[in-house]
């Protein structure tokens, strides 16, 4: 790994949330649903949320690694403490390199102005220079397949418009390291293979990927490693077929190895 390389190093990692009226069961409830792991006390005695515990990883250069695991286990925690969005609260992560992280499809787009100044805005988002952007305008329209619409204000747009305008910028970057996460919804199937196709040379352009999917066909086309998160902490790392079967049982795995061995065929 040369010293401009991209790398991700996390060390003992833990992320936190304080709840400070412990009373309220439902604020509880609400923390879990949306962050993951189990309640705590930190250093000051104060009830947290420990949405992510123990967290020790280093991916480097070529690295593919998709997560598993139940929702609210903690695996988009995870890609936002990557990305940068959540600092620990005890232990380190380190991150070198140029992320993209895509999250939310709609985040960084606004309503009230156009189709075409959305693709700017949401590559302004994505790390890109306003230059990068208008260079890729006329292929992301083309992509999208919208039109005249990419002419109107965002909020005209139905919501499987919006996913295919924002599937189209963040498909055509090159990031250094991807940090995905499954949403891709309310659009057509022809259209959804298309973006999927597009999302695969993507992540052959990257140079790290962490992908959390709960499709596993997509993960062993994606990825070349698992991690299985369950209730804030790692609870497996290794190979997409093995970590799958331990998670979800034979018939998971067995479909893993025949997406893989398809994907050998093709290759």
């Amino acid at each position: 790994m040369s010293a401009t390389d991209p790398y991700i190093e996390t060390r003992d990692a833990w992320v936190e949330f304080p709840i400070f009226d412990a009373k309220s069961r439902s604020l509880k409830k609400a923390f879990l649903g949306k962050a993951g792991g189990a309640i705590g006390r930190n250093n000051s005695n104060v009830v947290v949320v420990e949405a992510l515990r123990d967290i020790t990883m280093s991916l480097s250069l070529g690295d593919r690694v998709g997560l598993v695991g139940h929702n609210g286990a903690g695996k988009s925690t995870l890609l936002r403490l990557l990305s940068g969005i959540y600092e620990p609260t005890r232990g380190s992560a380190t991150v070198v390199g140029r992320v993209a992280p895509v999250f939310d499809l709609g985040v960084g787009m606004d309503p009230e102005i156009s189709g075409y100044e959305n693709i700017i805005i949401r590559g302004l988002f994505l790390g890109q220079t306003r230059k990068q952007m208008a260079a890729k305008v006329d292929e992301i329209a083309e992509f999208t397949e919208l039109g005249d619409y990419l002419a109107m204000p965002l909020r005209t747009y139905s919501t499987g418009m919006r996913v295919r305008l924002a599937m189209g910028v963040v498909t055509s970057i090159d990031p250094e390291i991807l940090l995905l996460d499954e949403g891709i919804g309310a659009v057509d199937a022809e259209f959804l293979k298309k973006a999927q196709t597009r999302l695969q040379k993507l992540v052959e352009r990257s140079g790290i990927l962490v992908f959390a999917s709960h499709s596993n066909e997509f993960l062993a086309r994606l990825c070349k490693t698992a991690m299985w998160i369950d209730h804030g902490t790692v609870k497996m790392t290794g190979g997409i077929e093995e970590v799958v079967g331990a998670y979800e049982g034979p018939d998971a795995a067995r479909h893993v190895r025949e997406v893989l061995a398809e994907t050998r065929d093709q290759a």
